[in-house]
């Protein structure tokens, strides 16, 4: 199957970026490099084309109740330009995706935009459509994506560049909200959003424009254009899931309290795996989602064993790298909770060699 392209995708390479595969879309990985472009984001502005993410958008009398049913947070809570972080899960309570819901304040009082991972859209769609005919619910859904490009401004200085190129009054946002605003005069969702632990916004734009904000910012407002090598070492470093790696459905399948996000399970709501959720809540998990630093040399990788003092495999690393900001390997993993409290001491097996590493909170980043 062919990859699905972003709009910018020969803008892209005509800057001569790097490209991956990534759920399905040929994406930009990096443009300069990855630590110019990780560097730019944590002391000063970066923009990255984050158009492979799904858009999604719900609507009608009973989207509110289609919402809260398949997402594990109360959509009831958001006020029009209100967002939230939220899981979807199945009957068993594993996580199929997570995603941003955001309540649009559009003239109907029910219209939601949630975001799915990339690749996932259609998956989403479909769910929602099969549950909502299943529920005799009145609702609309229509999946957007190849409608929007999707840029994310970050960094300590992004307010400054979206304030400068925006119409409106956007730096008065708060975290998680959200509103419609015309960026260098196209009209465009404008989030206070972000997956790096920097200040930032993500920008929805019709795609017809996309190349016009893209070269506001990276022309006129000083923004490095960053890749997705740079989003993911950012990311590791603020111990944020990675759909595919620190969780999916079917090779690394967990449930929100292992992955450390139960914050998003509210489970005085109904929602598909609520009752499976709330069994695991009550019984407590037998593993956690925890953060690593190695003690010696080496770089962990996804899939590489951790082990006790005996050598016995004791967890897995999902996430690793050598961190750009710590100039320190670090690892995100799965361990058995009587293994997952900080400073524990156990080894990563690097290339056949174990490395000393040690189980930290996260950020790693102390000041995030």
């Amino acid at each position: 199957m062919a990859l699905r392209k972003p709009p910018l995708r020969e803008a892209h390479a005509a800057r001569d970026a790097k490209f991956t595969e990534f759920g399905g879309w040929d994406m930009p990985v990096e443009f300069d490099s990855i630590r110019t472009e990780h560097t730019a984001v944590r002391e000063s502005v970066g923009i990255f084309d984050v158009s492979h993410m799904g858009e999604i958008e719900v609507s009608g009398p009973d989207a509110t109740r289609l919402m809260q049913r398949l997402t594990t947070n109360d959509v009831t809570l958001l006020d029009p330009g209100d967002s939230q972080y939220a899981m979807i899960t199945d009957a068993e309570g594993t996580i199929l995706d997570d995603t941003v819901v955001y309540r649009l304040p559009d003239e109907e009082t029910n219209r939601y935009l949630f975001i799915p991972n990339a690749g996932h859209d259609e998956e989403m769609h479909d769910r929602w459509t099969s549950h909502r005919d299943e529920w005799e619910l009145d609702a609309r859904i229509a999946n957007t994506t190849e409608e929007w490009a999707m840029f994310a401004v970050q960094g300590p200085d992004a307010k400054d560049a979206v304030v400068a190129a925006a119409d409106g009054d956007v730096g008065s946002l708060s975290k998680f909200e959200a509103t419609y605003e015309d960026v260098v005069g196209v009209r465009s969702w404008v989030a206070r959003t972000g997956y790096t632990g920097e200040d930032g916004f993500e920008i929805l734009c019709p795609v017809e424009e996309a190349e016009t904000v893209w070269n506001a910012f990276v022309e006129d407002h000083e923004s490095q254009p960053c890749g997705l090598g740079a989003r993911d070492t950012l990311r590791m470093e603020m111990g944020f899931l990675l759909s595919g790696e620190d969780f999916d459905h079917e090779s690394e399948p967990r449930n929100p309290y292992e992955a450390g996000v139960g914050f998003t399970v509210k489970l005085d709501t109904e929602f598909v795996g609520r009752d499976a959720l709330e069994g695991i809540y009550e019984e407590g998990v037998e593993e956690k989602f925890v953060g690593l630093k190695l003690l010696d040399r080496g770089v962990p990788r996804h899939g590489y064993d951790i082990v006790d003092s005996d050598s016995h495999v004791v967890g897995h690393v999902t996430s690793g790298t050598m961190s750009p900001t710590l100039g320190e390997p670090i690892a995100l993993g799965y361990l058995p909770v009587e293994h997952a409290d900080p400073g524990t001491t156990l080894c990563v097996v690097v290339r056949g060699q174990e490395k000393r590493a040690k189980v930290v909170s996260t950020p790693f980043l102390e000041d995030k």
